[in-house]
């Protein structure tokens, strides 16, 4: 599948971009860019692989020069690069415009006019009915590829995208801080016990991205089902991993929070195809012929609700723990955290 190609990874120095590369670099690609404005984690990479397949780009995707600088010779791009924090999004909403939509813009006319077969943006479950500037930035990455997808033959570029909901320890993830309180003897802070999110690992992540390279047609939204837990059973299930029984602290819901997340809206739900572990939302093939709009509408919401957070599968504390020691982050903290045990005995 990617024998002899070149693929650009934009954020490539993040969780997922880290994951994607270590994913291929074991096979027959022919070459990784690495795409970041982090020349510290660039240089950690570069030190860490010591590959020669890997080629390293300092840029930023709001510079299109510095986009198009990566670009030649590329075949196909995973672009995950984007603002991601919740809280920072809401206090700096302009930044997450010009990275999250300004940026991809950048990277998909950078794209097409290099001619790069495929290109796989990423989104977020927080895209779904957005309510924080970070969901919002991403609901309009979205519609941005989507419509850019229709300006490109796909024979040519084909442009889709993914969306995906919480990666399990991830940066700025509830599981490190629960393990770093832990270790500091502190209270487990919740925003709500009852808030529920889903729960996928990065190589799920990296499945969906392959998934939807494999699968999807121009302008398509690629969603993985997932289970999910409450706020409560996670926090949980990593005491009991821990053997500790350090207290819960309700803090409330913090800036642009909701109770539970979407990966599938009423309105997308109605005309997503179930592929059996993933959904396929296509894109509106509609033109700007408004006539038609007055005419012809399209299909009824029969659907009673949306694909969420509360009514997909909800794990119990056993299956939490058992998704948990399936991280190599955890296994390692466990280790560390046992390790210091015995020294205090």
């Amino acid at each position: 599948m990617f024998k002899g190609k070149t693929l650009l990874i934009t954020g490539g120095t993040g969780s997922f971009g880290n994951a994607v590369m270590k994913r291929f670099l074991e096979t027959n690609i022919k070459e990784i860019r690495i795409f970041s404005r982090d020349e510290k984690k660039q240089e950690d990479i570069r030190k860490q692989y010591k590959s020669d397949k890997l080629k390293f780009y300092l840029g930023d995707v709001r510079d299109i020069a510095s986009v198009k600088n990566a670009m030649h010779g590329v075949d196909y791009i995973f672009h995950a690069a984007a603002l991601k924090q919740v809280p920072s999004c809401e206090f700096f909403p302009l930044e997450a415009v010009k990275t999250n939509v300004l940026g991809t813009d950048n990277v998909l006319t950078a794209a097409i006019e290099y001619e790069v077969a495929k290109v796989i943006c990423l989104s977020t479950d927080k895209a779904a009915y957005p309510i924080n500037a970070m969901g919002i930035s991403k609901a309009m990455m979205e519609k941005v590829f989507v419509a850019k997808s229709k300006t490109v033959k796909p024979e040519k570029t084909l442009i889709c995208g993914t969306r995906y909901g919480n990666v399990m320890a991830s940066r700025g993830s509830v599981i490190p801080l629960f393990i770093d309180q832990i270790k500091n003897g502190q209270p487990l802070t919740l925003t709500d016990p009852n808030m529920t999110r889903f729960l996928m690992n990065l190589e799920e992540a990296v499945e969906l991205v392959v998934f939807a390279f494999q699968h999807a047609a121009a302008g398509d939204i690629m969603v993985q089902k997932s289970p999910a837990s409450t706020i409560r059973d996670l926090a949980q299930a990593i005491k009991e991993l821990f053997n500790v029984d350090n207290d819960i602290k309700i803090i409330g819901t913090r800036h642009g929070e909701k109770q539970y997340e979407t990966l599938l809206t009423k309105e997308e739900y109605v005309v997503a195809e179930d592929l059996g572990g993933f959904f396929r939302v296509p894109a509106d093939q509609r033109n700007l012929n408004y006539d038609k709009y007055f005419v012809e509408g399209s299909k009824k919401l029969t659907k009673i609700e949306e694909y969420n957070s509360n009514n997909t599968h909800i794990l119990n504390i056993e299956e939490i723990k058992e998704r948990l020691l399936n991280l190599d982050y955890v296994q390692n903290e466990l280790k560390k955290w046992n390790n210091e045990i015995h020294l205090l005995r």
